[in-house]
């Protein structure tokens, strides 16, 4: 609400929306078939300790804590650390293990999952150990419980056919023979969909122009490059 804020949003509607919302709807499925999941954020429901332990629990605090503590107040370097805290899939105590193959009989199926309150108290319950488990839309969910519960406005961004780009070239390959069949040569793949985050906020860093709507995205990468 203070215009001189680096995550000050003008149009009131908007922040009643990204940022005092506590329910909203998650996209999935595919293109064909576009299904609507309720979500519950309940990012007023007692989790602010959590969310603080959180940033304190990451990589970035326990390599340099003072450093760590003084960036707090910049929102793209608390952005990349709740990225890289909301999956576990990096062994640093992060709250959700993503799991996309094989049974989930043992722990949580994603799909049963629809709020982040009790997912980050099972984590806050379990001793900051990940909760099983999570994929795209999960891990977008409860991130945006996160960063609005740490006063940034965070919205949930669902993309059908999403290309999955292997070999680096920018474009998805597909090979067949010559009598048209396909050839299972390929790495690159299309997902039926796939969900992330956007957060507003300035970035003095780049220039005026790209302020607003920041992309985030705490599914599980794949290195690139290294």
């Amino acid at each position: 609400w203070f215009s001189g804020d680096d995550v000050y949003m003008s149009n009131e509607n908007e922040r009643q929306e990204y940022v005092l919302n506590e329910n909203g709807i998650i996209f999935v499925g595919n293109a064909r078939y576009i299904e609507a999941r309720g979500w519950y954020y309940g990012q007023f429901q007692d989790l602010l300790n959590i969310c603080l332990t959180m940033l304190d629990l990451s990589l970035y605090y326990r390599q340099d804590p003072a450093m760590d503590v003084s960036r707090r107040g910049d929102p793209k370097y608390v952005g990349r650390v709740i990225s890289s805290m909301i999956n576990g899939n990096d062994n640093d105590n992060g709250v959700l293990l993503g799991k996309w193959q094989g049974s989930f009989h043992s722990h949580e199926n994603p799909s049963r999952w629809d709020g982040s309150v009790v997912i980050l108290k099972k984590w806050r319950q379990d001793n900051y150990r990940p909760v099983q488990y999570g994929q795209c839309w999960v891990f977008a969910g409860v991130m945006c419980t996160v960063l609005r519960c740490l006063g940034i406005p965070t919205r949930l961004v669902s993309n059908f056919n999403s290309a999955h780009d292997v070999d680096r070239n920018l474009s998805i390959d597909k090979y067949y023979d010559c009598s048209g069949r396909s050839l299972n040569i390929s790495k690159d793949s299309t997902w039926d969909y796939h969900v992330w985050n956007e957060s507003w906020f300035i970035r003095p860093d780049l220039g005026r122009s790209y302020s607003g709507w920041q992309v985030l995205d705490a599914t599980p990468q794949e290195q690139s490059r290294g």
